[in-house]
Parts: structure tokens; C-alpha cells; sequence
């Protein structure tokens, strides 16, 4: 069940809003683990180090264990809080173009096509790093490539990525990267949620 408390007052309208606990200890720590994750084998590590693999290997159980709690987790971690529907996401933009400012609970519908794109890019990119260490796919080219290609649109995702996220809470007014952080959205008064 999400909690909800109310902040500020009417004489403090910049914090007054409602404060909606949304996500879970396991789902930020998975999020900041992934991104850790990634940052080490992009910008720390040799390609060829023992830790890049055991790095691309956490990061696989991280994922693995997100899409469980997708299945099983609290109901804003649910894959049915976020489908992937393009139609949605459509419908979405046009919202925002007409100047609705709905706060999503969970992701909006933008948000939840990137997070399945991401999640997808990952799983790639794991898949074509373990065959690249196996005897049968050891230097074939095209594995090579497709892990290459993966983490090139693995940055551009992350681009967008944070890029939507910066629009969002200029949009909405919502500070999505602390409610990443301690769980909360805070959502101003008078702001429609979905």
C-alpha cells in the first residue's frame, strides 16, 4: 500500500504538496547498483579485466532480480504499474502537449518504454559479454559487434534517459531523482495523479 503524508502549508507554497512513498529499498538499491555497475565498466575498468566480467555478471543478477520483483514486488514495482505500450506513450505526449502536468506513480509512459528498453540493452549486452568468453564465440566478429553496438545505444539510452528525467521534473515539478533516492515523490498541490 503507498503512504501518503501531506508538507508545508498554504503560507509555504514552494513545499507544500503531498509526499506518496513509491519506491522500495530493493528497487533503489538495484537502480544505483546498476548504474554503478555500468560506470565501472565504462569509465574504470580494462575491457579485459577480471573485474569488467564480474562487474557485467552483478549487473545481470541486478537485473534479474528487478525483473523478479517486477513479478512479486510492492505494486509500483510491478510490471503492470508501468506496461510497455506504445499507444500509451503516444497518448502521453500529447497530454504533455497540451500542458497536462499528471504525475505518474510509478513511470509514466515514456519513462516505462525506456526502462524496458534499458533493462533489454543490458540483458544484450551481458549475453554477447558471456559468449565472447566462451570456447564456441570466442573472437567471432559479429558477437563482438553486437556487444559494441548494445553498449554504444546503452549510452545513448542513458542519455535519453537522463535527458526525459531532467524534463519531467521541470514539467511536473516532481524531484524524481530524490524520490530515487529516499522513495518519496513529492507531488505539488492541485497536480493530478495516475
Amino acid at each position: 500500500m503507498l503512504r501518503e503524508h501531506y508538507l508545508g502549508s498554504g503560507r509555504d507554497s514552494a513545499r507544500s504538496g503531498k509526499t506518496i512513498q513509491v519506491w522500495d529499498p530493493l528497487v533503489r538499491l538495484i537502480h544505483w547498483g546498476v548504474v554503478l555497475m555500468v560506470v565501472i565498466n565504462a569509465a574504470i575498468v580494462a575491457k579485459d579485466s577480471q573485474l569488467h566480467l564480474w562487474a557485467g555478471y552483478t549487473m545481470l543478477v541486478l537485473v534479474g532480480v528487478r525483473l523478479l520483483w517486477g513479478v512479486i514486488g510492492t505494486r509500483p514495482a510491478r510490471f503492470a504499474a508501468f506496461p510497455p505500450n506504445p499507444f500509451r506513450a503516444l497518448d502521453y505526449v500529447k497530454k504533455m502537449r497540451r500542458s497536462d502536468k499528471t504525475v505518474h506513480l510509478s513511470h509514466n509512459p515514456l519513462g516505462a518504454l525506456m526502462v524496458y528498453n534499458i533493462w533489454t540493452t543490458l540483458l544484450l549486452i551481458a549475453t554477447t559479454g558471456y559468449m565472447m568468453g566462451t570456447i564456441r564465440f570466442f573472437g567471432v566478429v559479429w558477437v563482438e559487434r553486437a556487444h559494441e553496438l548494445a553498449y554504444d545505444w546503452l549510452l545513448v539510452s542513458i542519455a535519453a534517459h537522463i535527458l526525459g528525467v531532467a524534463f519531467d521534473i521541470w514539467r511536473s515539478g516532481v524531484p524524481l531523482v530524490q524520490a530515487m533516492i529516499h522513495g518519496a515523490k513529492r507531488i505539488p498541490n492541485d497536480t493530478p495523479v495516475e
